[in-house]
């Protein structure tokens, strides 16, 4: 099983997982150039695709859907409520609606080998949904746009290997920044977006020795610094789990450029 953010972060996101012949992509929020140009450099050529899988239908998350979809024609797997969004909206562009394969958040469904579980987020979305993905033993995890940690979704990521989960801002900068007061309410709301301290308690209530790999990803660009969300995550980590870095890698997806690919 492999993992690598193509593109993490407010602007966009772009998430890569694969194992054997089975190639996945988790939102396309970039452009197709992007896109392909981050697959080719961890070696996936981009017309042996097997499907794209969408979180919810906000343009971070789906802006390169249109392109991608119409050049690959690939199955899209989405909720009912988030494909129909996704149609309405003329900025998508000419969308195939035969592409789309509704999922039912909880329930499990194979692409090639790997087994699919997704799972209910709370966000100010349609109906938006968490992944995991299974394979050869491996489990991997992605949970952005998180508004309150649920039990759903603590239970849904236990027992992962590597996961890619939101550390989206720093509560004080958001407080403090220059955001309307409308947008700062949105984003600290309970369908908004997860700071860097619950991102923390969150891994700190699922950390074992199995989780191999955490990538910090969605990071505001306005609200939030690498180097914080790292530290403060970490502490939260080191809290409850002292030999926590004896056994798993922290690390920051850019909202730029493709990390280097994890392989379990």
């Amino acid at each position: 099983m492999e993992l690598c953010s193509i593109a993490s972060g407010s602007s966009g996101n772009c998430i890569y997982i694969g194992n054997g012949d089975t190639h996945l992509l988790v939102d396309v929020g970039i452009s197709k150039k992007r896109i392909e140009a981050g697959l080719c450099g961890i070696e996936v050529d981009p017309n042996k695709l097997s499907g794209i899988l969408i979180t919810h239908e906000h343009s971070d998350h789906v802006s390169g859907l249109g392109v991608m979809s119409r050049k690959h024609r690939l199955p899209i797997y989405t909720t009912a409520e988030t494909a129909r969004r996704i149609l309405s909206n003329t900025a998508a562009g000419g969308i195939d609606p035969d592409l789309f394969h509704p999922i039912v958040p909880g329930a499990a469904f194979f692409i090639g080998d790997i087994k699919v579980h997704s799972f209910s987020i709370p966000h100010d979305a349609a109906n938006p949904v968490g992944y995991t993905f299974e394979a050869d033993g491996k489990k991997v995890g992605v949970a952005t746009d998180i508004g309150v940690v649920t039990d759903v979704i603590a239970e849904h990521l236990k027992g992962a290997s590597a996961l890619l989960l939101e550390a989206n801002h720093d509560v004080h900068m958001l407080e403090a920044g220059t955001y309307p007061y409308q947008l700062k309410r949105r984003i600290l709301g309970n369908r908004g977006h997860l700071s860097n301290e619950n991102s923390g308690r969150l891994l700190a209530k699922i950390w074992s020795r199995e989780l191999k790999h955490i990538f910090l990803g969605h990071l505001s660009e306005e609200n939030n610094f690498p180097d914080l969300a790292y530290e403060t995550v970490r502490v939260e980590l080191l809290n409850a789990h002292q030999e926590f870095e004896r056994y798993t890698s922290l690390s920051v997806a850019s909202r730029s450029e493709a990390c280097t690919p994890v392989i379990l």
